[in-house]
């Protein structure tokens, strides 16, 4: 294993990293005028992932995703991962092969060197990544910044996750294939880096619980409300407007934009639509609601998937 964990950390190079495994710490090294990212972010077996549902090649590939998605919601460049892993003693070591490959073939698109790591023994499998990033200094785009007038965008389709696990509970079967985006989803730090070279979004977050719980940290970040239209809620295919507002693991871009500033129909590949506004926040009314066909306005409490929560 510790073998399998050295090559993957060959495999992939990043200037930044000016030693890597091998000594006690790694040496990194940033460029003059940046700030350093860090975010961390655990994946549990039977909590992020089953093994029955997921190959390792998929659970590797999301362990890597969900860090490279925090780098992208801060407009950043990802550098380096750490990665700490649990395995249960009679795990077949091709588990952990396929697993590793999975990470390392992200890691390679993004140039992401893993820096380091450890290995110990557990009762599930448990995979602890740090992925590290930089952002010019003073320019991470924060959850903070959001004012009344400003604009709700997301980009891709939503839903499409919730939508595939709930077909997975149904006892369904699915091919996990590279192109969905449950079994493996695209980090948007492309789109992320555009939206902060171009000054474009006053606010940013990843879906990762869905617009309810990710809004919602918007709002209570910038102190503000927000208004949503159902109908204009990019809804993915096979997916519903229930999964689309709650679902999570969707891992596409939120942001907020000036009244008048011109937004891009596609942003570095990603279609991009217009969902609805920040208000001011008001004591009487939920921090978000939404503008159903009926042309109510109905309060969206916070009410994120838990993902594998379920018994059985």
């Amino acid at each position: 294993m510790i073998e399998g964990v050295r090559r993957l950390a060959q495999s992939s190079r990043n200037k930044a990293v000016v030693r890597g495994i091998g000594d006690d710490c790694a040496v990194l090294r940033l460029g003059r005028g940046f700030d350093l990212l860090a975010t961390t972010d655990l994946c549990i077996e039977k909590v992020h992932f089953r093994r029955e549902w997921h190959p390792p090649r998929s659970v590797g590939h999301r362990c890597l995703a969900r860090g490279l998605s925090d780098i992208a919601a801060m407009g950043g460049e990802p550098l380096a991962c750490f990665l700490s892993l649990g395995l249960p003693p009679g795990l077949p070591q091709k588990w952990a092969d396929q697993f590793l490959r999975g990470l390392e073939a992200l890691a390679r698109r993004f140039k992401v060197q893993l820096a380091g790591g450890d290995t110990s023994s557990a009762g599930n499998i448990t995979a602890d990544i740090v992925v590290l990033g930089q952002v010019p200094t003073g320019k991470a785009l924060l959850r903070s910044r959001a004012r009344p007038g400003n604009r709700i965008f997301v980009t891709g389709d939503l839903g499409g996750s919730a939508a595939t696990l709930h077909r997975l509970y149904s006892r369904a079967r699915i091919r996990p294939s590279p192109s969905n985006r449950h079994f493996y989803p695209e980090p948007r730090v492309a789109a992320g880096r555009w939206l902060r070279e171009h000054g474009l979004a006053t606010a940013l977050i990843d879906l990762s619980d869905g617009i309810s719980v990710d809004l919602a940290h918007i709002c209570q970040e910038s102190g503000v409300a927000a208004t949503i239209d159902s109908g204009r809620i990019p809804i993915a295919q096979g997916a519903t407007l229930e999964l689309a507002l709650h679902g999570g693991e969707d891992y596409e871009l939120l942001f907020t934009a000036p009244p008048k500033k011109k937004v891009p129909a596609r942003i570095a590949g990603a279609k991009v639509t217009e969902i609805g506004v920040i208000k001011k926040a008001a004591n009487y009314t939920a921090a978000i609601q939404v503008l159903g066909d009926n042309g109510q306005l109905q309060p969206l409490q916070p009410r994120g998937w838990q993902h594998f929560s379920k018994s059985g």
